[in-house]
């Protein structure tokens, strides 16, 4: 099959003047784009929310074994909101708006904004929230199939970062659960 019988080089050259003002999207795009849309306002949320939870355990940790993880939530704090940026821009390419509204954040999110006791605990939180985002994210990729190739890449270059930080923070809160159970070996042995 050679390129000339791809399309109508007529035909695509007048339907790219149709519609200008829609920019990227055009009779060639083939997902519900107002669905599509919504769905990513709704991964919007869900790294807004993941941008506040890190930043305040960033802000929060404590302890002997904090800083090293302290930084690990700052950085993961600044991948999301590089994520938000992303998914903002995307909306926008969609002819859509992206949703910064505060008031009712936490309940478009799927991730929940839970603070987290102690050190593990936020860990725990982080890594619940990480879970949730592989899990939606996934269901998005399917939903859009070859249907909106560009925002399917754009979602699965956050998933495989989300990934990354699930098996991350996994790694964490089974260090520092093994320390935590060690010092308290070390102090039963003591008594």
């Amino acid at each position: 099959m050679s390129s000339e019988s791809l399309t109508d080089v007529e035909g695509l050259r007048r339907r790219a003047r149709e519609h200008m003002e829609s920019g990227a999207v055009t009779a060639g795009y083939k997902a519900d784009r107002k669905a599509v849309i919504a769905m990513l306002n709704t991964a919007l949320a869900t790294e807004l929310v993941c941008v506040l939870r890190y930043m305040r355990h960033f802000h929060m940790a404590k302890g002997l074994t904090s800083a090293a993880i302290s930084q690990e939530f700052l950085e993961h704090a600044n991948d999301e909101q590089v994520h938000v940026g992303q998914i903002a821009q995307r909306i926008t390419q969609l002819d859509g708006e992206p949703d910064f509204n505060p008031d009712g954040l936490s309940r478009r999110s799927h991730s929940e904004y839970k603070e987290g006791g102690d050190l593990v605990d936020m860990l725990r939180e982080d890594l619940v929230a990480e879970r949730i985002a592989v899990e939606s994210y996934g269901e998005i990729i399917r939903y859009l199939g070859n249907d909106d190739p560009t925002t399917r890449r754009l979602i699965e270059e956050i998933l495989a970062k989300e990934e990354e930080h699930a098996n991350d923070l996994a790694d964490l809160v089974s260090r520092l659960g093994a320390v935590q159970n060690g010092e308290s070996a070390s102090a039963k042995r003591e008594r």
